[in-house]
């Protein structure tokens, strides 16, 4: 009896070893790909040629934000003046990177069963968060950096007297901030992963809920991989023909997520505003660009888009075909004894919140400015302000109104064939 129970204990210990190791693995491969993501994104956006050997931290930074960490961004003109500067956008590129080989490797130890403990699980996430945690540390550590901004002085060096010295622009993380939001990124990361994959175990309360979760997670995010596998295959094509291929490539590893959904959004219907001032900006379509830079917000839907280019009517066709080959997707998961209005209500649930989602990743906010005594900006043309915000309200609307539609003519397209659930009437012998 002590020899089995030795046995057990031993077993358990080597289970024990194996967790950590593969939550090590899963966290260092994420890591790898945002890291190789966002250093290749730079790259080909030039930062590579950035003052005072700073690429790598401003790798750092650029994958602390992708994992919902906070990158703030600070200045020093000396006594008289102030700079002033914030960012809010996520390299979406380099957060769907990640997110995807760390659901992988979080999925791994669990496929092939059918039912886990609600404690075996947070036990499981939590040996992957632990990783996770001395890694945000570390990136956060290194993602800090100042840099000097040149100001074109007519006065012959009064107003650089004045200020100090250059001023300066760096950024800094806010560790405290990047913990809680990184840690709440990896929950998000794990649930979406268990909702989506068919394999994973349930606790045995939460099983009869996957019937209606499952088949909608899974067809909402298969829809926004297409639309990110489309933009790269536009990407390429683009690259390819009109050149500008850096520049192109920066969108495609850096944000074309942040691209391709906000078009999603604009092909159901929906409205964005925004604004585009100053030399700076953010790696964007040259129509978009032109539809920001304004001298006031400026309102994006597909109609002031078409006027720059008339093929962005195609947007509304695409998310039409695309929607609905998701429902249709969606229901074939289903049972079969669900009924098409059942369809069409998951539907609409599983669209509002992932255009919600949309609404709540894609948005962009950026601005720098520098100001003497308090008043205006100043610094030859330096002050910029990018943003890009949707209109939250109308747009979950419209979700509510294409989910029922392409998730009631889903249901009716398959219910004409045969799914999981369905059961034969075997016909009589009448020999």
């Amino acid at each position: 009896m002590s020899e089995q129970a030795s046995d057990g204990r031993t077993g358990t210990r080597r289970s024990a070893k194996h967790g950590w190791v593969a939550a090590l693995v899963a966290v260092l491969a994420g890591l790898v790909a945002m890291v190789v993501t966002a250093a290749l994104g730079l790259w080909a956006a030039g930062a590579a040629g950035l003052p005072g050997n700073s690429f790598p931290r401003v790798v750092a930074a650029v994958v602390v934000m992708a994992a919902g960490g906070s990158v703030e961004l600070a200045g020093n003109a000396g006594e008289l003046a102030q700079t002033h500067a914030d960012i809010s956008v996520l390299p979406l590129s380099v957060t769907l990177a990640g997110a995807l080989v760390i659901a992988a490797g979080f999925l791994r130890p669990l496929r092939h069963r059918a039912i886990a403990s609600g404690g075996e699980l947070l036990g499981w996430a939590g040996r992957v968060a632990v990783p996770w945690v001395v890694a945000l540390v570390v990136l956060s550590l290194l993602a800090r950096q100042d840099f000097a901004i040149p100001v074109t002085d007519p006065t012959g060096g009064i107003i650089e007297d004045v200020l100090d010295g250059a001023p300066k622009v760096g950024f800094r993380t806010n560790l405290p901030l990047t913990l809680l939001f990184g840690l709440l990124w990896l929950a998000g990361v794990m649930i979406l992963a268990v909702l989506v994959s068919r394999g994973a175990p349930l606790p045995a309360r939460l099983v009869r809920f996957q019937e209606s979760v499952r088949p909608a997670a899974y067809a909402m995010v298969a829809l926004l991989l297409v639309y990110v596998a489309l933009g790269v295959v536009i990407g390429l094509v683009v690259a390819a023909t009109r050149g500008h291929a850096p520049e192109t490539f920066a969108v495609i590893l850096l944000g074309l997520p942040n691209l391709v959904w906000f078009t999603y959004t604009i092909g159901l219907g929906a409205s964005w505003e925004g604004k585009v001032d100053g030399p700076f900006g953010l790696p964007m379509p040259h129509i978009l660009d032109a539809v920001l830079r304004t001298p006031d917000i400026s309102t994006v839907d597909v109609s002031a888009l078409a006027e720059q280019d008339s093929r962005v009517w195609w947007s509304i066709a695409v998310a039409a075909i695309l929607t609905l080959a998701a429902a249709f997707g969606m229901a074939l998961r289903s049972p079969a004894r669900m009924r098409a209005w059942q369809h069409a209500l998951h539907m609409a649930v599983a669209l509002v919140l992932t255009v919600l989602a949309i609404c709540l990743l894609a948005r962009v906010s950026a601005h720098y400015g520098l100001s003497l005594l308090g008043i205006g900006d100043i610094g030859g043309g330096l002050g910029g302000e990018v943003s890009l915000r949707p209109k939250v309200w109308s747009a979950l609307g419209l979700a509510v109104l294409w989910g029922l539609v392409t998730g009631f003519l889903g249901g009716l397209l398959a219910s004409r064939r045969h799914r999981r659930g369905a059961v034969e009437t075997a016909k009589p012998d009448r020999s």
